[in-house]
C-alpha cells in the first residue's frame, strides 16, 4: 500500500511558516495586497464603457489571469503543496517577476484608454483612472513579491 503523501523534497523552502502565519511574513505577506489590488483592477476595468477593446482587453487579461494564478499560489503555500517540488521558490520569483512586467505594459495601456476616455463621460473616466492607479499599485506589489521571494 502507497504512503497517501508523497516525500518532502529537500529542496523545499523549510522557512516558510505554515496556515496563516504565511500571511504575516515577508515576501508571502504580498500574497492578499496583490489579490485585492488585482481585482479592483479588473473590476474596474469590467465596470466601464470599453473604449479601445484591444487595450482593455489585455489589461482584463492580464488582471484576471494574474488574479487566479495568484490565488492558486496562495492555496499551494497554505495547504502546504509547495514542499512536494523541488525548484519551487524559483518558480515563485519567476511567475511574480514575469507578471510585474506584464502588469506594467497593461498598466501603461490602461492609462491611454484612460487618457482617451476623457472627452466620453466623466463616469468612465474616474473609473479608468482608478482602475489605472491600482494596476501601478499592482504591478509594484508583484516587483517586490519577486525580488523578495529571490533574496530571501
Amino acid at each position: 500500500m502507497a504512503s497517501p503523501d508523497p516525500p518532502v523534497t529537500s529542496y523545499a523552502p523549510s522557512d516558510v511558516p505554515s496556515g496563516i502565519a504565511l500571511l504575516l511574513t515577508i515576501p508571502f505577506a504580498f500574497f492578499l495586497p496583490e489579490l485585492i489590488f488585482g481585482f479592483l483592477v479588473w473590476t474596474l476595468v469590467a465596470a466601464t464603457h470599453v473604449v479601445f477593446p484591444l487595450l482593455q482587453g489585455w489589461v482584463m487579461y492580464v488582471s484576471l489571469t494574474s488574479f487566479l494564478i495568484s490565488l492558486m499560489f496562495l492555496l499551494s503555500y497554505l495547504f502546504g503543496f509547495y514542499k512536494r517540488f523541488e525548484s519551487w521558490r524559483v518558480l515563485d520569483s519567476l511567475y511574480h517577476g514575469t507578471t510585474g512586467i506584464l502588469y506594467m505594459s497593461a498598466a501603461v495601456l490602461q492609462v491611454h484608454a484612460t487618457i482617451v476616455s476623457e472627452s466620453v463621460d466623466p463616469r468612465i473616466y474616474y473609473i479608468n483612472t482608478a482602475a489605472s492607479f491600482f494596476a501601478f499599485i499592482t504591478t509594484l506589489l508583484y516587483i517586490l513579491h519577486a525580488f523578495s521571494i529571490y533574496y530571501h
